[in-house]
């Protein structure tokens, strides 16, 4: 009994407890924080930029590639054109996907792309969109250099003399970035070529993605103005310009990286160049950096080291630049070692080069997140192209060590890339 009436009385505390607890206000549960959005990620077929480094696809984009310059030439006689399939077709079995060419060919009496001002030659142009639909083929990005800093194949020095010839008072070449008329002539260009309908792709140049991206001129260079500024204002309006036509590519200025004065000691002889490679770059229009290295040709007079030297200054000098300040990708877009200066003749002297310059680039793309975005070889050219070898050229077909070490260095970029973000 007294069991009973004890059990009786823990129950009704329990109960008690219970109904009690019900009326005694409970704090209400903070609300979870919203998940900050995630970046959208544009999977889009057309090669571009975030922050610092290349995407396609809404992927990094990490790459190793070429220069053909004479592409459209050779293409224009449709019985040469095996040679640009070749091309592609060994760069794309080593592993390369990114190819630097001419889309310039200016005055002149042989295959020039533009025979005078706004007058062009069709057979030539069917050059270009077969070099384009063969790149297309064999997976390989296409980046279009729009003229020469260089009289060869016209330049601005033919822009210069066609204006002289309609009348325009002008001192030298550099004028070519300043005149209107001759800023005008070249704007109608680059209307020609990115609103061109390709007659094998039926697409227009501005509509492919198989272009990675528009360059402005090949290694611009000022005698008249050693600042860099009026270079600065011409890649600045010419930029825009690209830009009010085409907003699905990218632009790149096409520089060989010669700084300024004040940071001209990193410069070849620590000379001016008429360019200022970080105000040039800052440019909002201009999507990511460009160097070009020659230290065999820049510095002939100093040894294998010495040149080695200076090349891994220039590279880091550049990176850091590009990674810190300017905040944009840099693409070492030119660089080969010719066999005609003395003990460069043997294919292991160059092999060993370019696997030196190789490592240094895999390295600074794996350390800087992939500020450094690949490069482009000088030169590679197909069976039969003797002629035209300028000393760096490279027979894949010919130097299957070589075509190796290219090879292996695209799959090091390729892999590399899975591993960013």
């Amino acid at each position: 009994m007294a069991l009973g009436k004890i059990g009786l009385f823990l129950g009704l505390i329990l109960l008690f407890a219970d109904f009690s607890q019900a009326w005694i206000p409970r704090p209400r549960p903070h609300p979870r924080p919203k998940p900050h959005p995630r970046p959208i990620i544009h999977y889009s077929p057309f090669v571009g930029t975030r922050g610092s480094h290349f995407i396609v696809y809404g992927k990094p984009f990490l790459f190793n590639g070429f220069n053909s310059y004479w592409m459209m030439q050779v293409a224009t006689q449709p019985s040469e054109r095996s040679k640009v399939s070749q091309v592609f077709r060994d760069a794309s079995a080593a592993g390369l996907t990114v190819c630097r060419t001419w889309a310039f060919a200016d005055g002149g009496d042989y295959q020039a792309l533009q025979k005078t001002p706004g007058v062009y030659d069709e057979a030539v142009f069917q050059g270009l969109d077969f070099v384009v639909s063969e790149a297309k083929k064999y997976g390989i990005y296409l980046i279009l250099s729009l003229v020469n800093n260089w009289n060869d194949y016209g330049g601005k020095h033919q822009y210069v003399q066609w204006a002289q010839e309609a009348g325009e008072k002008l001192d030298n070449d550099d004028d070519f970035y300043t005149n209107p008329v001759i800023k005008q002539y070249y704007k109608n260009h680059v209307t020609k070529v990115l609103t061109r309908f390709n007659t094998i792709t039926k697409l227009t140049y501005r509509d492919d993605p198989t272009i990675m991206a528009w360059e402005l001129m090949n290694e611009p260079r000022c005698d008249a103005d050693n600042s860099g500024k009026m270079v600065n204002g011409w890649i600045q309006e010419m930029a825009r310009f690209v830009k009010s036509l085409d907003r699905k590519h990218m632009v790149e200025n096409g520089m060989e990286g010669f700084y300024g004065e004040k940071n001209k000691e990193y410069n070849p002889g620590s000379y001016l160049y008429g360019t200022d490679f970080i105000n040039n770059n800052l440019i909002t229009e201009i999507d990511f950096t460009t160097i070009h290295a020659y230290p065999d040709a820049w510095l002939n007079d100093k040894s294998d080291s010495e040149q080695m030297t200076f090349m891994k200054k220039w590279l880091w000098s550049h990176w850091i630049d590009s990674t810190r300040i300017i905040r944009k990708p840099l693409v070492l877009s030119e660089f080969g070692l010719s066999r005609k200066n003395a003990g460069h003749d043997d294919v292991n002297v160059r092999n060993t080069y370019m696997v030196t310059i190789y490592r240094m680039i895999y390295d600074f793309a794996r350390r800087s997140y992939a500020t450094m975005g690949g490069s482009l070889v000088w030169q590679l050219m197909a069976d039969g192209m003797d002629p035209w070898d300028d000393g760096y050229a490279i027979f894949l077909s010919q130097n299957s060590s070589t075509a190796g070490i290219m090879a292996r260095h695209s799959w090091g970029m390729k892999t590399l890339s899975y591993h960013m973000f």
